[in-house]
């Protein structure tokens, strides 16, 4: 069990944060889970948004079977479609490492077809994330892996977007992509929309050929975008965890995948000490 720090206190802004990457298999939703629980360790009142509707987050963090649970981010979504009455908190879960979590389940699915008609369609999370963040230090959406309605949604809610990829399967194809959706989102809707990073995931330190596409990685996009100094190892006790229903902190305390998101939680509040910072100078 994770204990909040006493007299910690709750920013007046939270720091809105989307892990995506339209491709599978990269690490999207371990790593909001464990930088979710890295957070609360250090403090931080957080809030993890499960936006896939396949509900890996939900079912890594204990919650094994989503399509049964009453209340997830479908029904809260589809309430303000309506305008329906209701109450923001509704559905949250409280987990027993010290974050909180709005599930999803499979309903996420249907939603998103209903959501192209929808006036604001591209602002409907936005909405929802409004109505939650003053309880909260970070807000991290965990996006599915697509470009659809759903991940627009979240790029259009969010502070900043953070971008875990596996260095051999870092396209610029792929990468180049997901960089124009964003500038689009940030024309369009979110002027105020930053790039967190790229965090190299499930690297295998062992190799030359890792190192060499790590080295590659951030001598192509260090220059224009952050490159995590940080890179997460891959990790038999990492794959583990999640059949586990337990962040890595838990299942593995003193593995390298422990401290590594450890170390990862440090980057991302040394890079919200900044930009809070650049904000009161700017103010001045």
């Amino acid at each position: 069990m994770v204990h909040r720090r006493r007299g910690d206190v709750i920013a007046k802004k939270a720091t809105i944060i989307a892990v995506t990457n339209q491709k599978g298999g990269v690490g999207k939703s371990t790593t909001c889970e464990n930088l979710g629980i890295g957070l609360a360790m250090e403090g931080k009142k957080v809030l993890l948004v499960d936006t896939d509707p396949q509900g890996s987050l939900t079912a890594a963090l204990g919650y094994a079977q989503p399509d049964q649970l009453d209340t997830t981010l479908s029904t809260l979504l589809s309430k303000i479609l309506t305008e329906e009455p209701h109450d923001p908190m509704e559905g949250i879960l409280h987990h027993g490492e010290g974050i909180d979590l709005m599930p999803a389940n499979i309903e996420l699915s249907g939603l998103e077809v209903s959501m192209v008609n929808a006036m604001n369609r591209e602002r409907v999370l936005s909405q929802y994330v409004n109505e939650v963040k003053r309880n909260y230090n970070y807000v991290l959406i965990d996006c599915m892996p697509s470009l659809g309605m759903l991940t627009v949604n979240a790029l259009t809610a969010a502070d900043s977007v953070l971008i875990p990829a596996q260095p051999q399967y870092l396209s610029a194809k792929g990468l180049e992509q997901l960089l124009q959706t964003i500038n689009k989102v940030r024309r369009q809707i979110n002027p105020k929309l930053k790039i967190e990073g790229i965090l190299l995931t499930m690297v295998d330190g062992r190799t030359n050929y890792a190192k060499e596409i790590s080295e590659l990685v951030r001598s192509t996009y260090g220059s224009k975008i952050n490159v995590f100094a940080q890179d997460i190892p891959r990790s038999v006790r990492a794959a583990e965890m999640s059949a586990a229903g337990k962040s890595i902190f838990a299942y593995d305390p003193d593995g390298k995948v422990a401290s590594a998101y450890s170390s990862l939680t440090k980057e991302v509040m040394k890079i919200e000490r900044q930009r809070q910072k650049d904000r009161t100078e700017g103010v001045r």
